[in-house]
């Protein structure tokens, strides 16, 4: 696939059924009707437990290409011709820690590159933040920290949307939000954080939740991570989060779903 870029192969695959009704633990298990049509999927990441999880699955189950650059390994980043699609994970930095992070600006570059490029971005977290701030959104704290396994609720189910129900539950661990981008569409709220998803265009996506975390991701999440976890309305405890995590089948069908819209969007001419 090298040089190919979205839109440019076409090809039928065995796919899967990634309808919302998808049974819990088989996202990619059934087959449908569907073109694929092949992609490079390059994954920005920040933490060794911070991975595309997930999404990573996903691309590997539609045979897309996937690559990734560790910014805190120190490695360069693909300049924007490289991929179709950038997903941009979380991290526990924030987004304007350029002293500690020397590295954000580089990151920062080429995803206003990428944007301008036509390309498509998936930002989790940390990466919502970042695409938010580079289409103009303001990054803040939010009013309080958000830690657990908490409902969010889909203001908007329009496409690419659609696959979700009106309420799913979902990880969260962060303690900032972005501003709506001007010209996005507000797409999910929680009690503890107003802007929990937007949509720009039909390219670009930023979740502040961890949609794509593992088992083995949230085990990460909780290494060393004490000191973030003060009893608090929206801070589960480590028992509570390793315990409690919900029947993820609904939000894992609507990621799915969310994944191929894109596909789709990417393989056709930006709106």
């Amino acid at each position: 696939m090298g040089s190919q870029s979205a839109g440019t192969l076409k090809i039928a695959i065995k796919s899967t059924d990634c309808s919302p009704g998808v049974a819990a633990g088989a996202p990619f298990g059934k087959v449908m009707r569907h073109t694929f049509h092949t992609m490079r999927v390059h994954s920005f990441e920040h933490a060794p437990n911070e991975g595309a999880g997930k999404i990573a699955d996903w691309a590997r189950s539609r045979g897309h290409a996937l690559t990734v650059t560790r910014f805190d390994l120190g490695e360069t980043p693909p300049a924007p011709d490289a991929f179709d699609l950038l997903v941009v994970m979380g991290g526990a930095m924030n987004i304007y820690q350029h002293r500690d992070y020397p590295w954000l600006a580089d990151e920062k570059r080429v995803i206003n590159e990428a944007i301008l490029a036509g390309k498509g971005i998936f930002g989790v977290c940390l990466g919502a933040q970042l695409l938010a701030d580079a289409l103009g959104a303001r990054v803040t704290q939010n009013a309080v920290k958000e830690i657990g396994w908490w409902p969010v609720r889909f203001l908007d189910r329009q496409a690419p949307f659609d696959g979700f129900p009106a309420e799913c539950f979902a990880f969260h661990w962060h303690g900032d939000t972005f501003s709506l981008p001007p010209g996005a569409r507000p797409v999910a709220a929680s009690d503890a954080c107003a802007n929990q998803a937007f949509a720009h265009g039909d390219r670009l996506v930023g979740l502040q939740f961890h949609i794509e975390v593992t088992p083995e991701a949230v085990a990460g999440f909780l290494v060393g991570a004490d000191h973030e976890l003060v009893p608090a309305r929206f801070v589960q405890s480590a028992d509570s989060i390793r315990s409690g995590a919900p029947d993820l089948a609904p939000t894992d069908a609507g990621l799915v779903h969310l994944l191929d819209a894109l596909e789709e969007n990417l393989a056709g001419e930006p709106t």
